[in-house]
């Protein structure tokens, strides 16, 4: 048995057509059943309404009260309206845009045991740069596994700082470690090449897989990458080296799935 990952930087509510593009995704997960979801840029409104008891959430000690207009918390409720039961938690890193509390958000289809853990040398909700990471053990077919959602910093601007802390913190992992979500360090720059040289010892899903689908996961000039005139993966799936790594493929770009945002999503098949 093998089971689907998805990462995807949602853009969240900045997204014109939002709440489609959020049932776009809500059928992506479907259709392709994925099994564990990483999401960037979970967005709620500050001061929104507060949400009722969210079932299957694991509220995190650092995160606000959940509103109701929580883009994860939306669309988890869409999935079980479609009969789908995600277990997820949501980890707060900043106010995004003025007017939200912006975050990572991690689903998965078993339960999960998980904790967020402060990769950035600031912790100011009005700071930009403050980012946490969600480390959440969940299984897979059977498996345990450590799943590890992050939306980090461009080099040179927190990423140098925010990797060794990380990897401090996934040094004495039992399991084996799927690391994933919007890095903000293309493949092959500096970066990125400081997550392989890690005693982590991890590989890089698009290098590796049997089947690789896909280059790029941003195109030009979007939001965090003003005035790039490149086509880049900054969005990546990392994992040990126990974990086969069938295929990885660039998803939600248009082809058989829709974009939903101004990042394209990441899907692996992995076999534990």
């Amino acid at each position: 048995m093998t089971a689907k990952f998805l990462t995807l930087n949602t853009h969240s509510w900045r997204e014109v057509n939002a709440l489609k593009k959020l049932f776009d995704l809500g059928e992506h997960i479907l259709e392709e059943k994925c099994d564990v979801i990483c999401l960037q840029e979970i967005n709620q409104g500050i001061g929104s309404e507060l949400a009722q008891v969210a079932s299957n959430y694991q509220e995190l000690p650092n995160s606000p009260a959940l509103t109701k207009d929580n883009f994860a918390l939306q669309l988890v409720q869409y999935l079980k309206t479609q009969g789908k039961t995600y277990y997820w938690t949501w980890a707060y890193n900043h106010i995004g845009y003025d007017r939200y509390h912006e975050g990572i958000a991690i689903l998965s289809k078993s339960p999960i045991q998980a904790r967020d853990v402060l990769i950035s040398e600031t912790d100011d909700e009005t700071n930009f740069n403050t980012r946490r990471a969600i480390l959440a053990e969940t299984e897979v077919d059977g498996k345990s596994v450590t799943v590890v959602g992050v939306h980090m910093s461009w080099l040179g601007k927190g990423f140098e700082t925010e990797w060794p802390r990380l990897e401090d913190a996934l040094r004495d992992a039992k399991t084996p470690i799927v690391l994933i979500g919007a890095f903000n360090n293309p493949t092959d720059d500096v970066g990125y090449q400081m997550i392989l040289d890690s005693p982590l010892n991890l590989q890089d899903s698009h290098a590796v897989a049997e089947k690789v689908k896909g280059r790029h996961t941003i195109i030009e000039d979007i939001d965090g990458w003003e005035d790039n005139k490149q086509s880049l993966k900054v969005d990546h799936i990392f994992a040990t080296q126990d974990v086969h790594i069938l295929s990885s493929k660039v998803a939600l770009d248009g082809g058989t799935a829709p974009v939903v945002s101004d990042h394209y999503g990441l899907e692996v098949e992995l076999d534990f």
